[in-house]
């Protein structure tokens, strides 16, 4: 089969492959769950080809380099994992070394084939070569980090809800899309249990109508609730190598929860309290007469530092001085009333 067609789980592929399989003492030897191949699927007959396939392929370098052939197939198909030691019992690997100048020490002198041909290693004198990854897969690795991915996809979030409660403020709407575009790239590449995302989503909403909606403190609890939950099983991986720490996500979760009631909390009292400008403005507020305005008659009056003229629309005289309150404007006329006189 053309190896371009076949999906193969890379990690497990390059070990089977390899002359001679070594690792840490510490490390594990497992399918990283970015390879995953046994991911439900749809069923079709292309996707349970490319499995057996993958099956097939790691099983026959398995058998080339004389490994665990069962083993390896578990690995591929059950995310099967074993410790460094365990693994050199199961013939899975061929050494185990602490460092790179032990492993040189056991290669030496050992048996490869290169070509068809059988090579004796002589590492006496050997040009050890490092080779590091440039800075743009060192940044992907950051970004699709499952934390890190978590972290741009809350922040994106914080950004869009400041943008949207204050229009105009432009840093926190560019920001938020900003981190949200990179939180949807890493999504792509990560195992990622939508029903989990929207239980995020759905925590946000209820928290931030939690404000808006005497619920007593219902919503607001729900969605802590949602959120967690949501938070807790947003990766669908079984290694665990995706799990988000639980005291980051109970911090976010309180955080959400502060702010978001906060701010909605101010937006609903900024409400209720009485407009500033305009006619509105206006109405209800006093003033003082500065001469005598016989009844339905004009004159005029000092309101806010200024003059204004004044039209008396009650049966009695406003005397110089009296206070009175604006009832109604026509542009730049004001219509006023004693203060203790109620508008009909």
């Amino acid at each position: 089969a053309n190896d371009q067609a076949q999906n193969k789980p890379s990690g497990q592929s390059s070990d089977q492959s390899a002359q001679s399989d070594d690792t840490d003492p510490d490390e594990v030897l497992d399918r990283p769950p970015d390879e995953s191949i046994d991911k439900p699927l749809s069923g079709s007959a292309m996707e349970r080809k490319i499995t057996n396939d993958a099956r097939a392929y790691i099983r026959a370098l398995a058998q080339l380099r004389g490994r665990n052939v069962e083993w390896a197939e578990q690995a591929v198909v059950q995310a099967a994992s074993l410790s460094a030691q365990d693994a050199l019992a199961k013939n899975v690997i061929d050494l185990v070394a602490v460092n790179v100048a032990d492993l040189l020490t056991q290669l030496e002198g050992r048996t490869v084939q290169v070509a068809g041909t059988d090579r004796i290693l002589n590492l006496d004198e050997p040009v050890i070569e490092i080779l590091q990854p440039d800075w743009r897969n060192r940044l992907l690795a950051i970004i699709t980090h499952p934390q890190v991915a978590y972290i741009l996809m809350l922040l994106g979030i914080y950004g869009l809800f400041f943008e949207l409660s204050n229009p105009g403020a432009l840093i926190p709407g560019v920001l938020g899309g900003i981190c949200l575009v990179l939180a949807l790239f890493a999504f792509q590449v990560l195992p990622v249990n939508y029903a989990g995302l929207a239980l995020i989503i759905l925590g946000f909403g209820f928290m931030i109508a939690e404000a808006f909606v005497p619920s007593f403190g219902i919503l607001g609890l729900g969605g802590v609730v949602a959120f967690i939950t949501g938070s807790v099983i947003l990766w669908d991986d079984q290694s665990g190598a995706f799990d988000v720490p639980l005291v980051l996500i109970i911090g976010f979760a309180l955080a959400s929860a502060v702010v978001f009631v906060g701010l909605g909390t101010l937006a609903w009292r900024s409400n209720r309290h009485p407009p500033v400008s305009g006619d509105a403005a206006l109405l209800g507020t006093t003033a003082t007469v500065l001469d005598t305005i016989p009844a339905h008659s004009t004159g005029w009056v000092r309101l806010h530092g200024e003059s204004w003229r004044a039209r008396n629309a009650q049966e009695q005289t406003l005397t110089a001085g009296e206070t009175v309150r604006i009832r109604a404007r026509e542009g730049l006329l004001l219509t006023v009333a004693p203060e203790d006189t109620h508008a009909a």
